[in-house]
């Protein structure tokens, strides 16, 4: 049946109500979304250009172009004492700048090939080296890249500082876009070349030419090239006059990347020689000081390839450098050379004199000498023992070594007998020390002398116990400071220390000494220094020390500390003839180290006489030893009593009782009145 005609199509659904005052609808259609997408870019494109304008202004203030055109001012190192006192003024070894046409290829290649290979083809920052470095970093056992271009190493030079800052790091990035944008690479390349730092103190390629190689920037060969380019990662570490080995395989890994960059083919590459030095030194007419040679490239290497003038703070106290040099010229050293170094017990140095005179001789007798320790070598003999159980009260033998091939003897022959490590120590018996050595074993004596900061080679032998490895001043005072800290090892240093992440915190670590082993070495070096061999250092303040003279007093030395100061002194011929009139450490340089403590510690004393100082006295201890049909008997007369030792036994006699069948006329044995020298190393 058909649906009626009159039936209405179904009905539309009403309009959406509008609010009143909405006014009508609109004519035009909704933005379709590309529409929309287009005004969000138009917004960011704006943004963009108002932060591009921006910075434009902000590099056109702080970083003028002009600056990187001109050329980059020579670099300059003022070090400065901790008190503000200029110590010394170092400028560097600079020349021309370079020009791109006059080098061969080969020279920019190799800085490319290792520095930058992508030089030619990026805008100033370079995202695959970027994360390049990130990944090698990430996975590698230690060893680190860095992701900066060429580009952005010339802008840190001219316009930044060297910290490491994620701010810095910013700035670089756009000062490199900047230079990107008004110079050229060959002119980028050629302020790059003409400045950077090649370490001896040379900046720029043309001076680093002729400073290793001695000759122009245009001669260079692919090999000398290479080991230029290597020395930018590491330049004080890896300069060939020190390091030759190391700048040779870093010249090796350079050629290897000019072969992966297609700068160079396999087989040119195997074919080439090993760089050689002709070194051409410049004369350095800038201020020179010990303290400032030693410090100096630890200085150079904390500023950075920052150009301009940089005052670097050093821990040198500029009084007491000055004490320090007053002692040492005053000293009535004759022909005898002579060297200080004083540190806090944190290692901090403070005063450093490496010889007479600096004019005449710049070699540091303080840091770069090696010299036989004598008898000051014996503190790490008795902390070892110490390490054993053993105390100063123990009682060791202080007569001849009959037994062994190695048979070394007081000095003088004279033996004491029976008595105390703490007289021994005071006396610097060799003997003792032998016997002691031979109870703990030489290698506990090394450990000890390792764990104190003694990295010279040392003999595996008895005679070590004497001291005669030779080892540098600067660790003999380490070792002592390791002692006045109650920490160790001490290290010494010229620089504040730097800030440290927690791991190398965790990593270097000082560890301490047990208590009752401190207190016995302690006891022992104020026992040395008031009443033993050392006597004529002895301050009204608590002193410790050690006296060291070696075989036919070739070297003479004192190190101890006292009032939060820890200093040694070193006296001897260059050419290690013996000193004049058999000098020992309990002698000149004993003296030298109580003048120059007495005004560094603020309490002026008068020089002791040598002549009232007299070894066997001031150790309470006396001694007569004779040949019987029996064997030695030994007679030693203290301030207690007198003891009698007999072949193996030992009697002990109290002063106010008499000795058994002993007449009251006998005579009291005879005590010398002259001072009797140290006992050190003799073979």
């Amino acid at each position: 049946m058909a649906a009626p005609m009159n039936e209405s199509a179904p009905a539309e659904p009403p309009a959406p109500s509008r609010e009143f005052g909405a006014g009508p609808p609109s004519a035009f259609a909704p933005p379709t979304p590309w529409r929309r997408r287009l005004q969000i870019l138009g917004w960011i494109m704006a943004a963009g250009l108002a932060l591009l304008m921006i910075a434009v202004a902000w590099l056109a203030i702080t970083a003028p172009l002009s600056q990187s055109l001109k050329p980059i001012a020579p670099p300059s190192l003022s070090l400065m004492s901790a008190d503000g006192h200029l110590i010394a003024r170092r400028g560097a070894v600079i020349d021309t700048p370079v020009t791109m046409t006059d080098l061969p290829a080969h020279v920019p290649q190799a800085f490319m090939a290792i520095e930058d290979r992508r030089f030619a083809s990026h805008w100033g920052i370079d995202p695959r080296g970027i994360a390049r470095a990130a990944w090698h970093n990430l996975w590698s056992d230690g060893s680190s890249q860095g992701g900066s271009t060429i580009t952005q190493q010339l802008a840190k030079g001219v316009f930044l500082s060297s910290d490491r800052t994620m701010g810095r790091k910013a700035r670089e990035a756009m000062i490199a876009l900047w230079l990107e944008a008004w110079l050229t690479k060959d002119q980028i390349m050629e302020r790059y070349l003409s400045n950077v730092y090649f370490g001896d103190n040379v900046y720029g390629l043309r001076a680093a030419a002729r400073h290793y190689f001695n000759r122009s920037p245009d001669r260079l060969t692919i090999p000398q090239a290479a080991m230029l380019a290597g020395l930018l990662k590491a330049p004080s570490r890896l300069a060939p006059t020190s390091n030759l080995k190391g700048a040779r395989t870093r010249a090796a890994l350079v050629t290897q990347a000019m072969v992966d960059a297609g700068y160079l083919t396999q087989a040119e590459r195997n074919a080439l020689p090993p760089a050689r030095l002709n070194v051409h030194d410049v004369p350095d007419a800038t201020t020179g000081t010990y303290f400032a040679d030693w410090v100096l490239p630890q200085a150079r290497d904390r500023a950075g390839a920052v150009y301009g003038e940089q005052k670097i703070e050093t821990t040198l106290d500029w009084r007491i450098q000055r004490l320090a040099e007053a002692a040492v010229r005053r000293a009535p050293l004759g022909g005898a050379q002579a060297a200080l170094v004083a540190m806090k017990p944190d290692g901090s140095v403070v005063a450093m004199v490496g010889g007479k005179n600096y004019g005449k001789s710049s070699f540091n007798r303080a840091v770069q000498a090696k010299r036989q320790p004598g008898s000051t070598f014996k503190l790490f003999v008795y902390l070892a023992a110490f390490r054993a159980g053993m105390t100063p009260e123990d009682m060791i033998d202080d007569t001849p070594i009959t037994t062994g091939s190695y048979r070394p003897a007081n000095h003088g022959g004279k033996y004491r007998g029976r008595i105390s490590l703490r007289q021994a120590f005071a006396a610097s018996s060799n003997v003792a020390a032998i016997r002691l050595t031979q109870k703990v074993g030489v290698d506990a004596v090394i450990k000890v002398a390792r764990d104190l900061g003694i990295t010279a080679p040392l003999t595996e032998d008895l005679s070590l116990a004497l001291g005669t490895s030779e080892i540098p001043l600067i660790e003999l005072a380490e070792a002592y400071a390791a002692v006045a800290a109650g920490a160790y090892p001490v290290l010494a240093h010229g620089l504040p220390p730097e800030e440290r992440g927690w791991f190398e915190r965790l990593m270097e670590r000082q560890r301490s000494f047990d208590d009752d082993e401190l207190a016995m070495i302690r006891d022992l070096l104020s026992s040395a220094a008031n009443r033993g061999t050392g006597s004529a250092a002895a301050l009204r303040t608590s002193t410790f020390g050690k006296t060291g003279t070696t075989q036919d007093s070739r070297d003479a030395i004192f190190v101890g500390y006292a009032g939060g100061l820890v200093t040694a002194v070193w006296v001897g011929n260059d050419d290690n003839r013996p000193l004049p009139g058999g000098a020992a450490g309990g002698g000149m340089p004993a003296r030298i180290w109580r003048n120059f403590m007495s005004g560094a510690i603020n309490e002026p004393v008068a020089d002791t006489p040598e002549e009232t100082q007299d070894a066997d006295l001031v150790n309470a201890i006396a001694n007569i030893t004779v040949e019987t049909g029996i064997g030695n008997i030994g007679v030693g007369v203290d301030d207690g009593g007198m003891t009698v030792n007999i072949g193996g036994s030992q009697i002990r006699l109290p002063i106010d009782e008499p000795v058994p069948g002993v007449p009251d006329t006998l005579p009291p044995p005879t005590v010398p009145t002259r001072p009797d020298s140290e006992a050190d190393n003799v073979p």
